[in-house]
């Protein structure tokens, strides 16, 4: 899918997500779905299915109310703890994916970037336009912001001594195969993040966090064992600068509510339900896969 269609097809579905976000308890139905984003129900149907990898009606379930709620309740190991143990998880196009930080120096902390030479690009992702940028040693900026302007102006603001090169150098390209989900495998990445140690702490306990499970601030502040810290962990939170990839969206309210989102609840609600669906759909593939030996 090419760029412009890619961006015009997160817009259509940003605005259905919206919608659904404020009329979720009345369960719209797809030709009301359809008419808010002008399309007949059969084509917004194959473009939301084409962009999700689900239904509409199906990605409703996913991202509704009782969806953060079933999810924070459940106490127990999970499916993606089970894999884990039994190695099923080595065929998953997500569940390749594996992170790595590395704080910035405090030297490099504290002079804005001097010395470093950071590449950057602006390009079109699963959940609209992002830019991300990358020193040698990894991801250092990811921003999902439609004004690439006020972008490019964050980014040159968050590393006021560094010298930028626009170009799409191979970390970048590594966080753009895990938004193309034509891909079997997911490459390693690595961060390159200026942080004190309590931010990098709390970011370390986000990744910790499965793919398509929910947690809520209170329960990060338990995990970092300070559970009287959940106001600084939101700010820590908040403050994260590798939007997805340090996975701030999978944190919610402790009444099961979405809550904010720097980048937008639309967007939150966006990631939870595409993930919540990559989740099932991998379970199903493991049991079929299981069934298969089971049978052979």
């Amino acid at each position: 899918m090419n760029k412009d269609k890619l961006h015009h097809h997160y817009q259509l579905v940003e605005k259905a997500i919206g919608y659904l976000q404020d009329n979720f308890k009345s369960q719209p139905s797809l030709e009301e779905l359809a008419e808010q984003v002008h399309l007949s129900p059969f084509h917004f149907q194959r473009v939301f299915t084409e962009w999700a990898g689900v239904s509409p009606k199906k990605f409703l379930q996913y991202i509704s109310v009782e969806y953060a709620k079933q999810s924070l309740a459940d106490r127990q190991a999970t499916l993606f703890d089970v894999a884990m143990e039994t190695g099923l998880s080595s065929t998953g196009r997500l569940h390749d994916l594996f992170i790595n930080i590395e704080g910035m120096s405090p030297g490099e902390y504290k002079n804005g970037g001097r010395a470093l030479t950071i590449s950057y690009e602006v390009a079109e992702t699963t959940f609209g336009r992002a830019t991300i940028a990358a020193t040698d040693k990894g991801i250092c900026f990811l921003h999902f912001e439609e004004n690439e302007e006020l972008a490019l102006e964050d980014l040159f603001q968050s590393f006021p001594q560094a010298t930028f090169v626009r170009q799409k150098q191979e970390h970048i390209q590594n966080v753009l195969a895990v938004f193309s989900t034509g891909k079997e495998r997911i490459p390693s990445l690595k961060l390159h993040l200026k942080a004190s140690p309590f931010q990098l702490k709390v970011w370390e306990a986000l990744l910790k966090i499965p793919m398509g499970k929910l947690t809520t601030y209170g329960s990060l502040a338990e995990e970092i064992n300070n559970p009287k810290a959940s106001r600084a962990v939101g700010t820590a939170v908040g403050k994260n600068p590798v939007a997805f990839l340090i996975p701030c969206h999978r944190v919610i309210q402790s009444g099961g509510l979405i809550g904010g989102y720097r980048w937008g609840k639309s967007r939150k609600k966006a990631m939870i339900g595409w993930e919540a669906s990559k989740y099932k759909d991998f379970w199903n593939e493991r049991l079929d896969e299981l069934e298969n030996k089971l049978n052979a």
